[in-house]
């Protein structure tokens, strides 16, 4: 059962942290309609790695090829002719945002996970935002730049992502394309910058997990679940993650908010009950 628990938790995470349709609200959700348990510490750690582990074989020449072009800033003065010289400066720019609104609101954020009306506003409010995309003149094939203002715009977006029921993909995402970003670039940004925020919360996360086991709380902690977990949430992720491209390269982002919207009013529902 606990190897079932992990593969359908997992499943749900590798969907849901690329799929415009929050993976933190569809946890809270699941959990109150079908009575699943949200995953623990440890396990979530893992989930977290695989889907990370996914951005980074998708993009991992484009991962390649910014850290190099990053790191000879060091050594040129000339990096705004590099592009991925600017595009790792925007990573930077788009991540400090995310921090400043996680670290600020660290314990507001963690009650609004308590509450699935939270999580229905979070996914009207998502559904919003990805129909707006509709009527964005956002193009493919565009200049493939992010500039600082959009970068922070961007990023606070991804700050706001950490609501339950708010998408991150799809808030940054849909932030890109109503600045003006090219779609490519728009996708391509909001992973590479959840890419910081996924192994910040992770090292967070595992500072945390670190202080349980210095206490003896983990001494118990179930190893194939977790190596399940990070393999299925990878494999899963990583499908996700492709189709997602496809959807935003043809200008379809949109027809996420037809799910994310009925999944609000599902939750509202659900507080009713």
């Amino acid at each position: 059962m606990e190897i079932l628990k992990t593969i359908f938790l997992a499943v749900v995470q590798g969907l849901t942290e690329f799929l415009p349709v929050s993976s933190s609200g569809h946890l809270v959700l699941f959990g109150r309609a079908l009575h699943v348990e949200a995953p623990g510490l440890f396990l979530d750690l893992a989930l977290h790695v695989g889907t990370v582990l996914a951005v980074m074989v998708v993009y991992r020449q484009e991962i390649w090829e910014i850290v190099r072009d990053f790191l000879a800033l060091f050594f040129r003065r000339n990096w705004r002719e590099n592009p991925n010289a600017r595009f790792a400066v925007a990573i930077v720019v788009g991540s400090v945002p995310t921090a400043i609104i996680g670290l600020a609101f660290e314990h507001v954020i963690q009650r609004m996970f308590e509450r699935l009306d939270v999580v229905g506003a979070g996914l009207i409010v998502t559904a919003a935002a990805l129909w707006l995309t509709k009527f964005s003149k956002a193009k493919e094939g565009g200049a493939g730049r992010v500039g600082v203002l959009q970068a922070v715009l961007i990023g606070v977006a991804q700050g706001i992502a950490v609501i339950p029921g708010v998408s991150r993909s799809g808030a940054t995402i849909s932030c890109g394309l109503l600045l003006g970003v090219d779609r490519e670039t728009a996708a391509r940004f909001s992973f590479l910058l959840s890419i910081p925020a996924i192994l910040g919360a992770a090292v967070w996360e595992a500072s945390w997990a670190a202080a349980q086991e210095a206490s003896g709380a983990a001494r118990d902690v179930a190893w194939l679940p977790l190596l399940i977990g990070i393999m299925v949430s990878f494999a899963v992720g990583y499908l996700a993650l492709k189709l997602l491209l496809r959807f935003v390269k043809r200008g379809k982002l949109h027809v996420f908010a037809y799910y994310c919207l009925p999944a609000g009013l599902l939750a509202l529902a659900l507080c009713i009950v």
